[in-house]
Formats: structure tokens, C-alpha cells, sequence
């Protein structure tokens, strides 16, 4: 056995030391109520005083000090300096001495005030072991049989008086000892206390980086429809200008707050209702709320669904499906199909056939291109090599594209304009891939609009979304427009509003856009036509993706 294991050091248990601090406050407020007691009694009983009454002045000077003691106590366990078994050794030795010059003051163990010594030596061994609560009894125990030896000397009290103060130290050593087991058993609840606190802790802990971990957005708001607790996911869709947590979601996100006083008030929400849009002014967003307790006024917990990424999954699965197919398409249907074709070419040839049969070969022509265009937009998405985005200076290059697109469909100027907010604006994305996206948006808008209104007119937009800072590019026209039942199903695979169509164009381009972190949407034109706008992926987000490219480019 060790040294220290034989002798271990005096130190602060058997509890936390949260719990000494407060054991040491009660204990001072012990002592200063008994001193403002004890003097109030003095002073209060003149004529027939039953304490106090061998040394009156003494009385006074002591019951004063001991008060201005706990005072000075209050502002050292305030400061938490020294620590507490300082603080206890002190105060106990302090109660000891002042309490047996009381007892001293008012006649000796007789007065009755001796037993004032059982709380501190009772605190005492709550606060500290076993070992040094004996010490703190002993000295007790001495300080009175050295008053009442005085008190004796000076013909006070009787030797008989000694019995009582032997007694009173016996008390004083039975209270150390029988006061420990409880010390020890309240130790053991405060350890427990305090370790079912550290698992509640880091349950909520784990609860809440699991939450802020959640790819789907979460928000709770209260009965008032304040924010409470929002993820990371959550805060991209409400915008993280400042602080969320405490706001009222009517200033965050008025549209949100609005749908959620619309389910309040017990109204149900159709089905066919536009979806929210998200603070970027970009991002659709469809909140699903599940209250939090049986009345809808109370806290509702509110899932902010993004029907973009939802939609990507199931286009995902599209697109595996329609890579499968492709390879059997090129092999059993492209054969046949060119085989068709040109022989309607070679049948359309022949000099002998009047002028229905050939209507009915250029009927074959026709269909076979089109069935022809639907296997390379099909094979084209199968073969889709990964985007390599990278920052475009989007003024110059929509220059560019505009003049190449004029001059290859020999379109006046005046046919395909442009406007650009900001000369200096530069947007993320592959290059190639945004060539084909807007020559797809512009094919559409020139087909459209030769169609309805006979007269060229596209415009290409760019700009910047003041909410989120994000940049975007539209493509407009004065076409007559897409009808709102093929409005809902615009970007899905095989469907289109016009005969001849593949219905795989606006998918092909949406795919692509969504490689590049940038979104797709169509929107209903005032006066009439198609707006088409991409909005490109948040600047500060690729700026951080862009800084360990460069670190690893960097030899």
C-alpha cells in the first residue's frame, strides 16, 4: 500500500464541489442570522438578560464581529475565493472561536449557547472526511473545556458545569460521526445527480448534431410562431442574413408564416397550390407540418420538402432505366428505322409515283426523323459525361453565344437581343453544357414564336437575385405560351405541348443544370409567352468548393 494511499489528503467531498458551495452558503447563512439574533435578543432584553449578562461589552464587540464575519463570507463565497475546503476551514474555526466567546460572554456552558457548535460541526463532516470532521469535534470540544476551565478559575460556574461540557463535546464527536454515512449517501446522490445531468446533456447534445446533420430542413416554432430551433438544411431555405433562433417567422419568411396560419386556422391546403419558394427566391419548397402537441395553436414542427431534390431521386431512376434501354433502342430500333427511311428516300425517287404516294413517303421521311431525334436525345443522356463547372464571365459569353446563334439560323440582330445587369457578372458551370441548355431554350422560343406570332424576338436576361445574391440568365419569348395542364409535367421525360416534339429536350436541359448545382423553371410571362430561368448555384458556396481545387491544382 502507497504512501498516499495509507494517508490520504484532506480534501473536498464526499459531494461535487457545486454542492460544498452550497452547503458552505447555507452554513454562512446560519451564522449571520444567529449573530443578528443573538445581538437582537441583547439588546431587546435590558432588564432581564439571560444571555450576555457576565460580559456585556464583550457580548456586543463578539455578536458584531461574528456578523461582520458572515458578511465578509457572503462576498468570498460570492468570488468562489479560496476554495471551498479553505473556505470551510476558516469559517468553521471562526464559528468555533466566536460562538465559545458567546458562550463565555453569557456565563458559561450553563447559557445553553454551546450548542450552537453542533451546525458547524455538522457542515463540517458533511463538506469534508471523516478524519478532519473529528478535528473540527475535537477542537469544539476543546474550546469549550478551556472556556468552562476559565469560567471555573473565575468562580463563574460550579465544577459540576465540567459534566455538561464534556457532554456537549461528546455531542459534538457523535454528530461528526453519525452525520458522515448521510454526508456520504447525499454524495452519492449528488454524483448521480449530476452524472444522469452530463447524459442529459449529451443526449440533447447528440440530438442536435444528429438534427443539424439531417439532410431534410427542419424548423419548430412555438404557439406565437417564433423560431425555436432551426438546422442547417432549414436555414438555407429562410436565409442566414442574421440570427433565426428567437425571430418571429413572419419576419424571416412571410410566405412560410402565412402557410402556416393557413393550417392553424384548420383550412386544408389544396393540393394543386404552388409551392413555397425558399429565401433564394430559387428554390421550391413544399412544408409538411406535424404539431407537437394535440391542439394546432401549440409548437408545430414544420419539414421544409424540396421537391427538386425529391424529383431528382425519382429522375435518377429515370435515367438509369432509360440507360438501360438505350443500348437495346440503338441496337434494335436505329437499324430498322434508317432501313425505313431510306427506303422512302429511294421509293420517293421513283419516277412513277403520283402525288399521294408522295405525300405518303414524305408522312414516312418525317416520322422517321423524328423517331431518329428521340433515339439521340435518348442515347445523348445515356452518354452524359460528368460536368466540369468553372467560372464563366457571363457577358461576354452570352455576346458570343447570341452572335453564333443569330448566324447560324440566319436570324437578323433585332431577332435574338441581350441585357446584362452587370458587365462584370460571372456565373459556375461547364461551359459546353450551358451552350446546350440555351441553344435547346432558344430552339424552343424561335420555333414557338415563328409558329404563333411570325415575328422573331428572343431575349437573353442576366442578372443577380437581390434576396440571395445569385445569378441567373432567362430566356424569353412572345410565343403563345405553354398550356398550365403541360405546365405541371413540363420537364418530364416524353412530354411536350407541340405535334412533332420529343419531349426530351427540356429534360435534357433541367438534367443538366441540375449537374451544375443551378435550377430550371419556367415561368408564366405578363402579356404573354415563356419565360425560361436558370439560376445558377450560390457564389459564396462554389467559391468554397473552388479553394481546396486549387489547393490540390497547386504542385
Amino acid at each position: 500500500m502507497s504512501e498516499h494511499e495509507r494517508y490520504p489528503a484532506f480534501e473536498v467531498t464526499p459531494g461535487s464541489p457545486e454542492a460544498s458551495w452550497r452547503i458552505l452558503r447555507g452554513l454562512n447563512v446560519y451564522r449571520i442570522s444567529i449573530a443578528a439574533v443573538l445581538l437582537g435578543l441583547f439588546l431587546a432584553t435590558e432588564q432581564l438578560r439571560f444571555i450576555g449578562a457576565h460580559d456585556p461589552a464583550g457580548f456586543v464587540q463578539w455578536s458584531v464581529g461574528y456578523l461582520a464575519a458572515g458578511v465578509v463570507f457572503v462576498l468570498t463565497l460570492w468570488r468562489r475565493w479560496p476554495g471551498p475546503f479553505a473556505q470551510l476551514s476558516v469559517q468553521v474555526a471562526t464559528d468555533i472561536v466566536a460562538l465559545t466567546l458567546l458562550v463565555y460572554a453569557s456565563g458559561g456552558v450553563a447559557s445553553g449557547l454551546g450548542l450552537l457548535l453542533i451546525v458547524p460541526v455538522a457542515v463540517g463532516a458533511l463538506v469534508v472526511r471523516t478524519r478532519l470532521a473529528l478535528l473540527f469535534a475535537a477542537v469544539a470540544a476543546i474550546a469549550v473545556l478551556l472556556e468552562q476551565t476559565v469560567s471555573s478559575l473565575e468562580g463563574q460556574s460550579s465544577a459540576a458545569a465540567f459534566t455538561a461540557a464534556g457532554l456537549l463535546g461528546v455531542i459534538l464527536f457523535g454528530v461528526a460521526v453519525a452525520v458522515y454515512p448521510f454526508a456520504r449517501r447525499l454524495a452519492e446522490s449528488e454524483a448521480l445527480a449530476a452524472q444522469r445531468g452530463l447524459d442529459l446533456r449529451n443526449l440533447s447534445a447528440l440530438s442536435t448534431h444528429i438534427l443539424q446533420q439531417l439532410r431534410e430542413s427542419i424548423v419548430v416554432v412555438d404557439e406565437a410562431s417564433v423560431i425555436r430551433l432551426v438546422n442547417e438544411a432549414g436555414a438555407r431555405h429562410l436565409g442566414r442574413s442574421a440570427r433565426l433562433t428567437g425571430r418571429k417567422l413572419r419576419e424571416v419568411h412571410p410566405e412560410l408564416a402565412e402557410y402556416l396560419a393557413t393550417w392553424r386556422a384548420g383550412a386544408v391546403v389544396a393540393r394543386d397550390q404552388p409551392p413555397v419558394l425558399s429565401a433564394d427566391g430559387a428554390t421550391e419548397i413544399l412544408p409538411q407540418v406535424a404539431p407537437m402537441s394535440r391542439d394546432r395553436a401549440g409548437p408545430l414542427l414544420v419539414f421544409l420538402e424540396d421537391p427538386a431534390q425529391l424529383g431528382e431521386r425519382v429522375q435518377q431512376l429515370k435515367l438509369a432505366s432509360l440507360g438501360r434501354l438505350s443500348a437495346s433502342i440503338a441496337h434494335e430500333i436505329r437499324n430498322p428505322v434508317g432501313a425505313m427511311s431510306h427506303a422512302a428516300q429511294l421509293l420517293a425517287e421513283s419516277p412513277g409515283l403520283g402525288e399521294d404516294e408522295r405525300r405518303l413517303t414524305e408522312i414516312i421521311k418525317g416520322n422517321g426523323k423524328r423517331v431518329s431525334a428521340i433515339i439521340d436525345n435518348v442515347m445523348s443522356m445515356s452518354r452524359r459525361e460528368a460536368s466540369q463547372p468553372r467560372s464563366v464571365p457571363i457577358a461576354d459569353w452570352l455576346a458570343d453565344f447570341a452572335r453564333e446563334y443569330r448566324e447560324s439560323h440566319e436570324l437578323p440582330e433585332e431577332a435574338v437581343t441581350l441585357q446584362c445587369q452587370d458587365p462584370a457578372l460571372e456565373v459556375r458551370m461547364d461551359p459546353l453544357q450551358l451552350h446546350q441548355v440555351l441553344w435547346n431554350l432558344c430552339d424552343n422560343a424561335v420555333r414557338y414564336a415563328s409558329e404563333h406570332a411570325g415575328v422573331i424576338h428572343v431575349e437573353l436576361r442576366a442578372g443577380v437575385i437581390p434576396t440571395s445574391g445569385r445569378a441567373y440568365v432567362e430566356v424569353a419569348d412572345r410565343g403563345p405560351g405553354i398550356p398550365p395542364a403541360v405546365a405541371e409535367r413540363l420537364f418530364e421525360p416524353f412530354v411536350t405541348g407541340t405535334r412533332g416534339g420529343t419531349g426530351l429536350g427540356l429534360y435534357l436541359a433541367r438534367e443538366l443544370c441540375q449537374s451544375n448545382g443551378a435550377t430550371l423553371r419556367h415561368v408564366p410571362r405578363e402579356g404573354g409567352g415563356s419565360l425560361f430561368r436558370i439560376v445558377f448555384a450560390d457564389p459564396e458556396r462554389w467559391e468554397l468548393n473552388a479553394q481546396p481545387e486549387q489547393a490540390a491544382a497547386t504542385p
